[in-house]
């Protein structure tokens, strides 16, 4: 008799994928930090990594974001803002929205000394 849940293989495997996915655009951060001198401290990893793999879900389930307002995003530097457009392109599936609350990890990780 079938619940109506995914099989466990199933989920792991979309686990995996997701995982796969994060890790892969993770690595591509880290060579755009390195190759702009951005540090981000471990709190600021640890939140950038679970934003990124919520991308990853998103990428791959087509799940959408709620509404987003551009202007809560206005004080973000251009900078910023090309840096996660760049990484979110990467997904090739993502709306300009996500760019936008990337950026803000982009813009707290540059102010560290």
């Amino acid at each position: 008799m079938s619940n109506g849940a995914a099989p466990a293989s199933a989920l792991t495997l979309q686990d995996n994928e997701i995982q796969a996915l994060a890790v892969q655009v993770m690595a591509q951060i880290t060579h755009l930090f390195a190759a702009r001198n951005i540090l981000p401290n471990p709190v600021q990893q640890q939140m950038l990594n679970s934003h990124v793999r919520a991308m990853a879900l998103r990428s791959l389930t087509g799940e959408a974001l709620p509404e987003v307002e551009a202007d809560l995003f206005e004080d973000i530097s251009a900078e910023s803002m090309a840096l996660a457009q760049q990484v979110v392109d990467l997904f090739g599936n993502l709306p300009k929205e996500e760019a936008w609350l990337l950026s803000v990890h982009f813009e707290v990780a540059k102010e560290n000394e």
